[in-house]
């Protein structure tokens, strides 16, 4: 059994020439304190959840924004909880409070100084994805690299720069934001899989 080739940094201009992956699941845009509940409820009873945010862009100097979203999905799921319009509700904090369920996020550090902005909450069972890439000697940090590196697949971030405050989310929107969220999920338990199993050689990049 050939073992599966991983790169200590990959090569970033590959990644355009690589296939495409978007998130195949439902997503759900949650947009009022009932959903919140009903949606905190159901990913709570779920053994992994993948995290991210997104804040509208500022184009000029001295204009920030707040998180507009905080997405969280399962593997074959994922709520847009579109913060800007609810705020931290009373599940969310219990979402983020939550010490049971494993959540993953990548440069998750950042992400969790943009919703203490938003209201008081004691941080629950985060995993960090940049913490533990170095374990099987990987170099990179960003999403898009550990998933062309791990999967051989290209995320887009085409949409990255969009406004997340906009009335209504396009498809491409909640497509892009719930791709990023269940690619934790999957890069996460991929390097667990290689660690344990050590099915992996590396091919050292020097610089």
């Amino acid at each position: 059994m050939m073992k599966k080739q991983i790169y200590s940094k990959y090569d970033k201009s590959l990644i355009p020439s690589l296939p495409k992956v978007v998130f195949q699941g439902r997503i759900h845009v949650v947009i009022s304190r009932a959903q919140a509940e009903k949606a905190v409820s159901f990913l709570l009873s779920q053994p992994i959840l993948g995290l991210d945010t997104e804040t509208r862009p500022s184009f000029s100097k001295g204009t920030n924004y707040k998180v507009s979203l905080l997405q969280v999905a399962t593997r074959d799921m994922c709520f847009l909880f579109r913060l800007n319009r609810i705020g931290l509700t009373p599940a969310i904090v219990r979402l983020l409070e939550d010490t049971t369920v494993p959540k993953i996020g990548l440069s998750w550090h950042d992400d969790l100084n943009g919703l203490h902005k938003l209201g008081k909450f004691d941080n629950g069972l985060f995993i960090d994805i940049q913490n533990h890439v170095g374990e099987i000697g990987i170099e990179d940090l960003s999403l898009q690299k550990l998933y062309a590196n791990l999967f051989g697949q290209c995320i887009s971030k085409s949409q990255r720069l969009t406004n997340w405050e906009r009335d209504i989310l396009d498809d491409r929107q909640k497509q892009y934001a719930a791709t990023d969220a269940w690619a934790c999920i999957m890069i996460y338990e991929e390097l667990q899989r290689l660690k344990q199993t050590g099915d992996y050689e590396l091919v050292k990049i020097e610089d």
